[in-house]
């Protein structure tokens, strides 16, 4: 069994076993290893190394290609089965054999590999170098966990219902190959839904690509998507990389696919189909792995019908279709948007500002916000840089050309000959609604105590979803 080459160690010290036969050699190995800030243990062949790493993860694995007892690759294996990130370094004598084996270790995910005669000083620098790697994919792994604990689906943060439903279609689509056609009015957050399904998926240490087709002018949409060869056109002086191919293995996001000229349209199906195109001006076939997402405010299935689209691209990219609903029908975010983008440009203009008065709020809940959440995050951009004061952003910092929507009877349910406690229950259940049930902001939207809206709940029977 291993015996420990150094006691005591602490517990953020990293765990090195060493398998190796005992002699002069690996004495002085394990002596340079004592010297250093890791906890190291010493078997004497491979049977006792594998049983080690039968029972527990280590960080490090130091043996030879051919192990006595145990073929040394095997231990390898298994070290990585127990620690994916493991670093592992084999050691082969100088044949040509022996190197040969130590390479195949390397292409099958050892770290490195070192020749007879050892260098203690030149394998602890290479594990030195192999555990900080290690840790860097850590930190990198854990903060990417905390950030898609904390930004659900990179980013996109809602509460109402419809988005609800459409994080549910997010987890279920990602991980499937499917093409996906996000379909809702400008500035509703397709773009952020598009970077969540790939956030979600398999590709997620993949590219993402996006290209904006309704931006691009007619005549360079094909090499900006495929690319093209030197010499294709005039200006084309160097070969270049499209969409396509720089998305290769990742995800590829067409923002308003509907703008696709007729042409573009035709060899964007084959990719689809089979995954190949040829660049600009050349004659070679590329071939590329991609997953496609599609996002368009246009209303495909009528220009199908119009003979302006084709039908059978149109039957490609809707295999599932997510809806993005507009502002306006999912007011309740609107509380919660404003507050983080009030953060944000606060931050970023350096003002004291923490959020927006009741008055402002109503005045905001109440627009039909055409520009949907763009529009929004725009306002609020704007009013906190214009700002001169500090605190919470007021009713005079909203533009003056922004006008409320009108309040019918069917937005609120208020009807004519309703006893004044209808409209008091009315008034109370709508503002709760409004602001996500947010008690206290609710309290200052209708200028009343916390404690009275508290008992004005409990008189009317009202409770979150009633």
């Amino acid at each position: 069994m291993p015996s420990e080459a150094k006691n005591g160690h602490a517990e953020q010290q990293a765990r090195i076993l060493l398998v190796l036969p005992e002699s002069t050699e690996a004495k002085e190995l394990v002596a340079y290893l004592n010297g250093m800030n890791v906890s190291a243990m010493w078997a004497h062949d491979g049977e006792s190394g594998y049983e080690v790493l039968d029972a527990e993860a280590v960080d490090a694995l130091i043996c030879p290609v051919r192990a006595p007892r145990t073929d040394g690759l095997r231990l390898q294996l298994l070290g990585r089965q127990r620690n994916p990130q493991m670093c592992g370094i084999v050691l082969a004598d100088p044949s040509a054999e022996e190197i040969s084996l130590a390479t195949e270790a390397v292409r099958a995910g050892a770290y490195d590999y070192q020749v007879r005669p050892l260098n203690p000083a030149k394998i602890g620098a290479v594990l030195e170098r192999g555990l900080s790697y290690q840790r860097l994919v850590g930190e990198v792994s854990d903060l990417q966990q905390r950030l898609d604990d904390r930004y659900r689906f990179g980013g996109v943060a809602r509460r109402s219902s419809l988005w609800q439903r459409i994080y549910h279609q997010i987890e279920q689509v990602a991980q499937s190959r499917a093409s996906v056609l996000i379909v809702g009015e400008t500035g509703t957050g397709k773009g952020e839904v598009a970077k969540a399904i790939h956030q979600r998926s398999r590709r997620r240490d993949q590219p993402f690509v996006e290209v904006n087709c309704g931006a691009l002018p007619e005549g360079i949409v094909e090499s900006e998507l495929f690319g093209h060869e030197k010499g294709a056109f005039t200006g084309a002086t160097t070969s270049r990389k499209g969409r396509f191919e720089l998305a290769d293995r990742g995800t590829l996001f067409l923002d308003e696919v509907g703008d696709l000229p007729p042409a573009t349209q035709v060899k964007l199906l084959r990719v689809i189909q089979n995954g190949e195109f040829e660049r600009v001006g050349g004659t070679h076939t590329q071939r590329v792995d991609v997953r496609l997402i599609a996002a368009t405010n246009r209303d495909l299935q009528e220009m199908v019908a119009e003979g302006r689209y084709r039908a059978d691209l149109y039957y490609r990219l809707h295999v599932v279709t997510i809806q993005v609903p507009p502002l306006r029908d999912c007011r309740e975010d609107i509380p919660l948007l404003v507050d983080e983008f009030v953060r944000q440009f606060a931050r970023e203009n350096g003002k004291i500002i923490t959020g927006v008065d009741a008055r402002a709020l109503d005045a905001l809940l109440s627009y039909e916000w055409p520009g949907n959440v763009r529009e929004l995050k725009n306002w609020i951009e704007g009013m906190v840089v214009m700002c001169s004061h500090d605190g919470l952003l007021r009713d005079e910092d909203i533009p003056k050309y922004v006008e409320s929507r009108p309040v019918s009877d069917s937005d609120t349910g208020f009807k004519v000959g309703m006893t004044m406690a209808e409209v008091e229950k009315l008034a109370l259940r709508e503002t709760l609604k409004a602001v996500d049930y947010d008690r206290r902001r609710a309290a200052e939207i209708l200028k009343i105590g916390l404690s009275t809206l508290y008992r004005k709940e409990k008189e009317f029977g009202l409770r979150q979803g009633a």
